[in-house]
Protein backbone atom coordinates (compact mmCIF):
# COMPACT_ATOMS: atom_id res chain seq x y z
CA UNK A 1 0.00 0.00 0.00
CA UNK A 2 1.89 3.12 -1.21
CA UNK A 3 -1.36 5.72 -0.89
CA UNK A 4 -4.26 6.45 0.69
CA UNK A 5 -7.55 8.19 -1.19
CA UNK A 6 -9.18 9.24 1.91
CA UNK A 7 -8.70 8.56 5.83
CA UNK A 8 -12.06 8.78 8.17
CA UNK A 9 -11.67 8.55 11.66
CA UNK A 10 -14.58 8.89 14.38
CA UNK A 11 -13.96 9.78 18.35
CA UNK A 12 -10.49 8.65 19.02
CA UNK A 13 -10.47 7.85 15.48
CA UNK A 14 -10.64 10.98 14.63
CA UNK A 15 -7.63 11.73 16.58
CA UNK A 16 -5.81 9.72 14.89
CA UNK A 17 -6.82 11.34 11.89
CA UNK A 18 -4.67 14.29 13.03
CA UNK A 19 -2.02 12.07 13.84
CA UNK A 20 -1.40 10.27 10.60
CA UNK A 21 -1.87 14.02 8.68
CA UNK A 22 1.06 15.37 10.57
CA UNK A 23 3.28 11.95 10.87
CA UNK A 24 2.53 10.87 7.14
CA UNK A 25 1.95 14.16 5.05
CA UNK A 26 2.02 12.19 1.86
CA UNK A 27 0.54 9.45 2.28
CA UNK A 28 -3.23 10.16 2.04
CA UNK A 29 -5.58 12.20 -0.24
CA UNK A 30 -7.92 13.35 1.71
CA UNK A 31 -8.81 13.33 5.91
CA UNK A 32 -12.11 13.25 7.74
CA UNK A 33 -11.79 13.22 10.99
CA UNK A 34 -15.17 13.63 12.97
CA UNK A 35 -15.76 14.17 16.57
CA UNK A 36 -12.72 15.44 18.06
CA UNK A 37 -10.45 18.17 18.67
CA UNK A 38 -6.41 18.00 17.91
CA UNK A 39 -5.26 19.34 21.41
CA UNK A 40 -4.25 17.71 24.80
CA UNK A 41 -7.26 15.80 26.36
CA UNK A 42 -7.89 18.93 29.23
CA UNK A 43 -10.58 20.58 31.36
CA UNK A 44 -13.74 19.07 31.34
CA UNK A 45 -12.96 16.22 28.61
CA UNK A 46 -10.06 14.92 31.21
CA UNK A 47 -11.83 15.72 34.39
CA UNK A 48 -15.17 12.85 32.95
CA UNK A 49 -12.41 10.68 32.36
CA UNK A 50 -10.78 10.70 35.78
CA UNK A 51 -13.75 10.56 37.61
CA UNK A 52 -15.20 7.25 35.52
CA UNK A 53 -11.90 5.52 35.98
CA UNK A 54 -11.97 6.32 39.75
CA UNK A 55 -15.11 5.02 40.29
CA UNK A 56 -13.83 1.49 39.11
CA UNK A 57 -10.64 1.84 40.40
CA UNK A 58 -12.22 3.23 43.93
CA UNK A 59 -14.71 0.04 44.00
CA UNK A 60 -13.24 -2.70 46.37
CA UNK A 61 -14.27 -5.45 43.50
CA UNK A 62 -12.00 -3.93 41.39
CA UNK A 63 -9.14 -5.68 43.39
CA UNK A 64 -5.98 -3.66 41.41
CA UNK A 65 -7.37 -5.00 38.46
CA UNK A 66 -7.62 -8.77 39.25
CA UNK A 67 -11.36 -9.27 39.77
CA UNK A 68 -13.32 -12.33 39.84
CA UNK A 69 -15.93 -10.73 39.02
CA UNK A 70 -16.69 -6.88 37.68
CA UNK A 71 -16.37 -4.68 39.77
CA UNK A 72 -20.29 -3.63 39.44
CA UNK A 73 -20.97 -0.94 41.00
CA UNK A 74 -17.63 1.08 39.74
CA UNK A 75 -18.69 0.18 36.79
CA UNK A 76 -22.38 1.32 36.97
CA UNK A 77 -21.06 4.94 37.69
CA UNK A 78 -18.86 4.41 35.17
CA UNK A 79 -21.60 3.85 32.20
CA UNK A 80 -23.48 6.32 34.13
CA UNK A 81 -20.71 9.17 33.11
CA UNK A 82 -20.70 7.42 29.77
CA UNK A 83 -23.97 8.20 28.61
CA UNK A 84 -24.01 11.59 30.05
CA UNK A 85 -20.99 12.17 27.96
CA UNK A 86 -22.39 10.66 24.77
CA UNK A 87 -25.97 11.59 24.61
CA UNK A 88 -27.68 15.12 23.06
CA UNK A 89 -30.12 16.78 25.73
CA UNK A 90 -32.58 17.46 22.20
CA UNK A 91 -32.85 13.65 21.38
CA UNK A 92 -33.51 12.77 24.71
CA UNK A 93 -35.79 15.21 25.39
CA UNK A 94 -38.06 14.32 23.33
CA UNK A 95 -37.30 10.12 23.76
CA UNK A 96 -37.88 10.51 27.42
CA UNK A 97 -40.08 13.12 27.33
CA UNK A 98 -41.46 12.47 30.87
CA UNK A 99 -39.97 12.06 34.53
CA UNK A 100 -41.43 8.67 34.47
CA UNK A 101 -39.80 7.84 31.28
CA UNK A 102 -36.26 9.23 31.99
CA UNK A 103 -36.30 7.20 35.14
CA UNK A 104 -36.83 3.93 33.90
CA UNK A 105 -34.21 4.43 31.10
CA UNK A 106 -31.85 5.29 33.78
CA UNK A 107 -33.20 2.30 35.77
CA UNK A 108 -33.04 -0.01 32.75
CA UNK A 109 -29.32 0.16 32.25
CA UNK A 110 -27.15 -2.61 32.54
CA UNK A 111 -23.88 -3.43 33.17
CA UNK A 112 -22.06 -5.15 30.15
CA UNK A 113 -18.62 -3.50 30.17
CA UNK A 114 -15.28 -4.89 31.39
CA UNK A 115 -13.57 -2.92 34.02
CA UNK A 116 -9.85 -2.93 32.52
CA UNK A 117 -10.75 -2.41 29.20
CA UNK A 118 -12.48 0.39 30.21
CA UNK A 119 -10.23 1.95 32.05
CA UNK A 120 -7.86 1.64 28.99
CA UNK A 121 -10.01 2.87 26.42
CA UNK A 122 -10.81 6.11 28.70
CA UNK A 123 -6.87 6.34 29.68
CA UNK A 124 -5.42 5.55 26.29
CA UNK A 125 -5.42 8.92 25.08
CA UNK A 126 -3.57 10.53 27.81
CA UNK A 127 -0.76 10.95 25.91
CA UNK A 128 -2.81 12.75 22.63
CA UNK A 129 -1.43 16.35 21.74
CA UNK A 130 -1.26 17.09 18.09
CA UNK A 131 -1.19 20.73 18.19
CA UNK A 132 2.13 21.06 17.75
CA UNK A 133 2.38 20.25 14.04
CA UNK A 134 -0.31 20.69 12.40
CA UNK A 135 0.83 22.79 10.16
CA UNK A 136 2.46 19.88 8.58
CA UNK A 137 -1.09 18.67 7.25
CA UNK A 138 -0.91 18.82 4.08
CA UNK A 139 -4.08 16.71 2.73
CA UNK A 140 -7.28 18.07 2.08
CA UNK A 141 -9.15 18.26 5.17
CA UNK A 142 -13.09 18.29 5.99
CA UNK A 143 -13.01 17.44 9.73
CA UNK A 144 -16.66 17.85 10.97
CA UNK A 145 -17.70 18.57 15.34
CA UNK A 146 -21.29 18.80 16.04
CA UNK A 147 -22.99 21.13 18.63
CA UNK A 148 -24.24 19.25 21.24
CA UNK A 149 -20.95 17.21 21.77
CA UNK A 150 -20.42 17.16 25.30
CA UNK A 151 -16.89 15.93 24.88
CA UNK A 152 -15.70 18.36 22.41
CA UNK A 153 -17.95 21.57 23.34
CA UNK A 154 -17.92 24.51 20.49
CA UNK A 155 -18.08 27.22 23.24
CA UNK A 156 -14.20 26.38 23.79
CA UNK A 157 -13.64 27.99 20.87
CA UNK A 158 -10.89 25.22 19.58
CA UNK A 159 -11.62 24.03 16.79
CA UNK A 160 -12.28 27.57 14.90
CA UNK A 161 -8.69 28.69 16.29
CA UNK A 162 -6.64 25.00 15.54
CA UNK A 163 -8.59 25.08 12.02
CA UNK A 164 -7.03 27.99 10.85
CA UNK A 165 -3.49 26.27 11.07
CA UNK A 166 -4.28 23.47 8.63
CA UNK A 167 -2.93 24.34 4.61
CA UNK A 168 -5.98 22.78 3.34
CA UNK A 169 -8.60 22.27 5.79
CA UNK A 170 -12.59 23.08 5.84
CA UNK A 171 -14.48 23.04 9.72
CA UNK A 172 -17.80 22.56 9.84
CA UNK A 173 -19.67 23.01 13.41
CA UNK A 174 -23.24 20.51 12.18
CA UNK A 175 -26.30 23.07 14.49
CA UNK A 176 -28.05 20.95 17.01
CA UNK A 177 -30.99 19.18 14.97
CA UNK A 178 -32.99 16.16 14.90
CA UNK A 179 -29.99 14.44 13.10
CA UNK A 180 -27.43 15.49 15.19
CA UNK A 181 -26.93 12.68 18.13
CA UNK A 182 -24.31 14.60 20.74
CA UNK A 183 -20.86 12.81 20.25
CA UNK A 184 -22.49 9.97 18.54
CA UNK A 185 -23.27 12.02 15.86
CA UNK A 186 -20.56 10.58 14.02
CA UNK A 187 -21.83 7.51 13.20
CA UNK A 188 -24.78 8.88 11.69
CA UNK A 189 -23.71 9.44 7.95
CA UNK A 190 -26.89 11.16 6.94
CA UNK A 191 -25.40 14.58 9.45
CA UNK A 192 -22.17 14.45 6.98
CA UNK A 193 -22.28 12.64 4.22
CA UNK A 194 -22.94 15.88 2.43
CA UNK A 195 -19.68 16.75 3.39
CA UNK A 196 -18.00 13.41 2.77
CA UNK A 197 -19.19 14.15 -1.30
CA UNK A 198 -17.44 17.69 -1.31
CA UNK A 199 -14.66 16.00 0.08
CA UNK A 200 -14.43 13.07 -2.43
CA UNK A 201 -14.68 15.76 -5.16
CA UNK A 202 -12.77 18.12 -4.10
CA UNK A 203 -10.08 15.27 -4.21
CA UNK A 204 -11.07 13.77 -7.15
CA UNK A 205 -7.83 14.23 -9.52
CA UNK A 206 -4.75 12.35 -8.03
CA UNK A 207 -1.32 12.31 -9.17
CA UNK A 208 -1.15 9.55 -11.76
CA UNK A 209 1.75 7.27 -9.49
CA UNK A 210 -0.75 7.16 -6.58
CA UNK A 211 -2.58 3.77 -5.80
CA UNK A 212 -5.83 3.60 -4.22
CA UNK A 213 -6.13 0.98 -1.74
Amino acid sequence: MQHLRLIVGTSMGCMHSFVWGETYPDFMDALMPLACLPVQIAGRNRVWRKMLMDAIQDDPAWSGGEYKEEPKEGLRTAEDLLVIAGSAPLVMQKTLATRDAADNYAERRAVTLDANDLLYQVNASRNYDPSAQLEKITAQVMWINSADDFINPPELGIAEKESKRLKNGTFVLLPISEQTHGHGTHTWAVAWRSYLSQLLDKTAHRPANHSVA
